[in-house]
């Protein structure tokens, strides 16, 4: 993700491969620490992190790899972090563009796997005023890079991407008119429609028709959009808490003891009930969300930025604040532990440090963030 001049990025979670978080001692950070980048100081403007190695994009058009991949390459955009591929987008002859995907143990030398010619998406009155997002969109806005063969895959004309997210199994895509797409497996509920069954192509979610939504993410198997007015609407897999839902298993680890039965919920979510309450109602546990839900963070906050990982989702606020919740083994929520959340909880480092937190991309353990100095 992009983010102006005069800040400073942080980094927490998971670097059991010596991925650029903080200090790095360990195999995890716990709290927010500035990231100290391969070579000293690097003007770095974008991170995208895969779960073994880290890509950093300087303004100077440089990306930089940590972790267990390594290497440094010039020329670049953009880049895209995955276990399978590294894709950078560098600049090709006249207004195009040059897709490369490379092997992430490369180290960037020699040949990439297959170089892809790209051109922008061509200005004029039909086209959206928006710009297409950063990869695995394409900046034609009508393909995107995958991980898998098809590594290169366009997209109908008429869907006029504005942003595309890829989980572990599932696809993502905003539209230019801030309609959802989703496509892809469905067996956590990830893709929205209610079902627990996969979609081979771009399906619209009926359930957020006549919402213009600003922002997607995707996360290994849950999905997250926040509004043009600032709601977070979100579903799929809560496994960890991810979806800040209640959830069984962190009821558990609270050594929460009682009967359950399981069963499906008017809106088609799978509830796990336990005994519990002093009215004798069972209380739900929400194991699965097929329908976007909608989330209160706080009263008056207004959601502007989103990021998910594996298992962990991270908003920030128009005002600069981090929420974070879900899976926290690895220190990923930046609470300074390693506590799992089933509720939007604030990052106080940086409330506590004055900082505004700009931008925040999750990697699948870790979690990445922009923040400037707040003004006087």
């Amino acid at each position: 993700m992009d983010e102006e001049r005069g800040g400073t990025w942080f980094g927490f979670g998971f670097c059991g491969f010596g991925q650029v978080l903080g200090a790095g001692l360990g195999r995890q950070v716990h709290s927010p620490e500035p990231l100290r980048t391969p070579g000293g100081s690097l003007d770095v403007c974008r991170v995208s992190a895969s779960w073994s190695y880290t890509a950093l994009v300087t303004r100077g058009g440089r990306v930089q790899l940590s972790g267990a991949a390594g290497g440094a390459a010039g020329g670049c955009t953009d880049a895209w972090a995955s276990e399978e591929l590294l894709v950078l987008l560098r600049a090709g002859q006249g207004a195009g563009a040059e897709l490369q995907a490379w092997a992430p143990g490369s180290a960037l030398r020699g040949e990439p796997l297959w170089v892809q010619a790209v051109q922008e998406a061509e200005p004029g009155p039909s086209r959206d005023e928006t710009q297409a997002g950063p990869l695995p969109l394409l900046p034609c806005a009508h393909a995107y890079v995958s991980p898998r063969p098809p590594f290169y895959r366009p997209l109908a004309p008429t869907l006029r991407a504005r942003r595309l997210e890829l989980g572990a199994e599932h696809a993502l895509l905003l539209g230019a008119a801030g309609q959802v797409f989703s496509w892809g497996a469905g067996r956590h509920g990830q893709l929205g429609h209610g079902t627990l069954e996969p979609e081979p192509e771009p399906r619209l979610l009926e359930a957020l028709q006549g919402l213009p939504m600003a922002e997607v993410a995707a996360g290994g198997w849950h999905s997250v959009c926040l509004s043009e007015t600032g709601d977070i609407y979100i579903w799929g897999w809560n496994e960890s808490g991810q979806l800040a839902l209640p959830t069984k298993s962190l009821a558990d680890d609270g050594k929460t003891t009682a009967g359950e039965a399981s069963g499906l919920d008017e809106d088609g979510s799978e509830v796990k009930r336990v005994s519990a309450g002093e009215d004798g109602a069972p209380a739900p546990f929400i194991a699965v969300q097929p329908f976007p839900a909608l989330l209160d963070l706080s009263p008056g906050s207004e959601a502007v930025k989103v990021s998910c990982g594996s298992r962990h989702t991270a908003v920030l606020t128009r005002t600069g604040e981090l929420y974070t919740w879900g899976w926290g083994k690895y220190g990923q929520l930046g609470h300074k532990d390693t506590t799992s959340l089933d509720r939007p909880c604030r990052v106080e480092y940086f409330v506590d440090k004055q900082l505004q937190v700009k931008t925040v991309s999750c990697g699948p353990w870790n979690t990445y963030v922009y923040a400037v100095e707040k003004k006087s």
